[in-house]
């Protein structure tokens, strides 16, 4: 094994330091002869996502500006590999980084959480009882496109932030309600009042929600050696299905996409994916289900499919 401390990259958001060390908590567990040798150095930084937050990010380079910076610092050397929510990373890796680890899934699904003024969704129907005309904050394209699918009378305005940040704007009346991921607020130990959660097949989750991943340097062998104690299988085959239909559907950053991924009783793989207009005036919603093995091949045909019949602006 290389000489310690290892160095690990995050991000330096709340829910982003806590990922990171409930990674490094299984590490430990899986290994304890590391506990007490000052294994690990976690190194925080800033990516431009984090330092843009007046604008979508759509709209200056997409999801991938969560992790350029990290992925820099893990080809330098700076870092011996890097923490990431899953749905944060391009499909596409850069040369010479690998996505090595995927952890056990928290709940994948959204919650629409309303604002003071606005309590008293049912939950049998939350979309469908929100208020005529309220405003909605996200800056989730998905999320906007399917809100707007179902009810083109909602106005929906941009809100971004972490986690904390965005309920403190819904709080000071930015908007009438917002949605965010389960995950990060179960992980965050935050149940804001009121909030609902959402049927993953009415509201599709993005690709990867609710997974905690993991880059290291390709060449790195004894890492992904180490890294491969702590997989969590199911995890790695319902992100393999969702990041395939991504890859497929090679939307830009401007593409409306959902893909979420579970494990039937049976054992086999059921993948649902969507795409969509920003504006809601064009949604297509399709399934697929395969063996566990085909994961990729699953949402490659999947993808293959919503992509043939999408109007061809959409991914432009």
């Amino acid at each position: 094994m290389r000489s310690l401390p290892l160095r690990v990259g995050t991000r330096g958001s709340p829910l982003a330091l806590w990922q990171t060390r409930c990674f490094l908590e299984m590490v430990l567990h899986f290994c304890p002869v590391l506990r007490n040798a000052g294994a690990f150095e976690e190194h925080v930084i800033q990516t431009s996502g984090d330092a843009i937050q007046d604008r979508r990010l759509a709209d200056v380079g997409g999801k991938g500006l969560f992790a350029k910076e990290i992925h820099e610092a893990l080809l330098d050397r700076r870092i011996d590999f890097a923490v990431h929510s899953l749905k944060d990373l391009e499909t596409e890796m850069p040369p010479g980084v690998v996505l090595a680890c995927t952890l056990k899934r928290e709940d994948s699904r959204d919650v629409l959480i309303p604002g003071p003024g606005m309590e008293g969704l049912d939950p049998a129907d939350p979309i469908g009882s929100i208020p005529a005309g309220a405003r909605l904050g996200t800056a989730s394209l998905r999320r906007q496109a399917q809100i707007l699918h179902s009810r083109p009378d909602l106005a929906v305005g941009m809100i971004r932030g972490n986690v904390q940040t965005r309920l403190r704007k819904l709080a000071e009346g930015e908007a009438d309600a917002t949605m965010l991921a389960l995950a990060g607020l179960r992980r965050m130990d935050l149940s804001p009042p009121g909030m609902v959660i959402l049927d993953p097949e009415a509201m599709v989750p993005a690709a990867g929600q609710g997974i905690i991943g993991v880059t290291v340097r390709e060449q790195d062998t004894e890492l992904h050696e180490l890294l491969g104690g702590i997989e969590d299988r199911e995890a790695r085959a319902v992100s393999r299905a969702e990041r395939s239909l991504l890859a497929a559907l090679d939307g830009s950053c401007r593409t409306p996409i959902g893909g979420h991924a579970r494990l039937l009783p049976d054992g086999r793989l059921h993948l649902t994916g969507l795409v969509a207009r920003p504006d809601g005036s064009f949604l297509l919603k399709r399934s697929l289900h395969g063996a566990v093995a085909d994961a990729e091949a699953i949402g490659a045909e999947l993808g293959d499919s919503l992509r043939a019949d999408s109007p061809a602006d959409i991914f432009g």
